[in-house]
């Protein structure tokens, strides 16, 4: 499916084109909450191995979730999700880890897309905590007055 030169973004609306289902149309409809809660999000496809084509990844200051699709499911994985604050009970799966949580959307379902924008940006807020802050100075590294 990936062709030398393709881009992340480019490989993801072939993922979509490709599924010509359910399963693709949720996944744009997810891809359209990511951008639309974070402008600045960052798509990339990773993962690739003669076994998997490939996992579609929204990144902001690190990865905030994947969209893999399954043949019962769309799964959005939140990679710090036991970390985000879940009030509308999105997280549905995954949630025996101590770092991942994920939402298993199936035929049929709604997605509800302000729950979802908040995770979102909720997963982008915790990923640039601590990325803005100044480094300390060294010990060793005293200037002369």
């Amino acid at each position: 499916m990936k062709r030398p030169g393709d881009s992340a973004s480019a490989i993801i609306d072939a993922k979509i084109k490709g599924l010509g289902d359910w399963r693709g149309k949720t996944l744009a409809k997810v891809r359209e909450i990511i951008q639309a809660a974070d402008p600045e999000i960052v798509e990339e496809w990773k993962w690739v191995k003669p076994t998997n084509p490939g996992t579609p990844v929204f990144s902001h200051g690190g990865i905030v979730c994947t969209g893999e699709t399954y043949k019962n499911a769309v799964k959005m994985t939140f990679a710090k999700g036991a970390a985000i604050e879940d009030p509308s009970g999105l997280f549905n799966s995954s949630l025996d880890g101590n770092v991942r949580r994920a939402i298993d959307i199936h035929e049929g379902d709604k997605v509800a897309e302000a729950a979802l924008k908040d995770l979102i940006r909720a997963a982008v807020a915790l990923n640039l905590q601590g990325k803005s802050k100044p480094k300390p100075r060294r010990m060793g590294s005293k200037r002369a007055d």
